[in-house]
C-alpha cells in the first residue's frame, strides 16, 4: 500500500510564491493546500490537519506572527511545525520568530528549490 502523502499548508499573500512553492512540493511528492491570508488560513485549519505549515510573515490583515499566536493557542494546531517563508531574513527577524513565536525553521526569500525541500525534510524528519 503506498504511503499517504504528507500534507503541507502554504500561506502566502503572493500568488506567484504560492504557485512556485506548490509546484516544487507537489513534484517532490507532497500534497499541498494553500491560501492567501492569515484569516483564511485559520478558517481552513478547522477542516484540514497538515503535517507542516509554510507561512509568510508580511501579509495584509494578519501577519504571519499573528497567525502563529493563534496556532499556539489552539490545541489542535499548537503542535503543527511551522516554517516561516519570508523576505524578512535579517538576524533580528529570525531571533524574533524563534524566540517570541516558537517557529520551527526559517527559509528566506528568494529561496532555491534545494533550500525549500531541505528545510521541509529537516522539519518533517524525512
Amino acid at each position: 500500500m503506498p504511503e499517504k502523502k504528507k500534507l503541507i499548508f502554504v500561506v502566502d499573500d503572493d500568488y506567484d510564491t504560492r504557485t512556485v512553492v506548490k509546484t516544487i512540493l507537489v513534484s517532490s511528492g507532497f500534497e499541498v493546500e494553500d491560501c492567501e491570508s492569515g484569516m483564511a488560513a485559520l478558517e481552513k485549519l478547522k477542516t484540514i490537519t497538515p503535517e507542516l505549515i509554510l507561512l509568510d510573515i508580511m501579509m495584509p490583515g494578519m501577519s504571519g506572527y499573528e497567525v502563529m499566536v493563534h496556532l499556539k493557542q489552539r490545541p489542535e494546531t499548537q503542535n503543527i511545525p511551522v516554517i516561516m517563508l519570508t523576505a524578512k531574513g535579517e538576524p533580528e527577524d529570525l531571533i524574533t520568530g524563534y524566540k517570541d513565536y516558537a517557529v520551527d525553521y526559517y527559509i528566506p526569500k528568494p529561496f532555491t528549490t534545494r533550500q525549500l525541500i531541505t528545510g521541509v525534510n529537516l522539519i518533517l524528519g524525512a
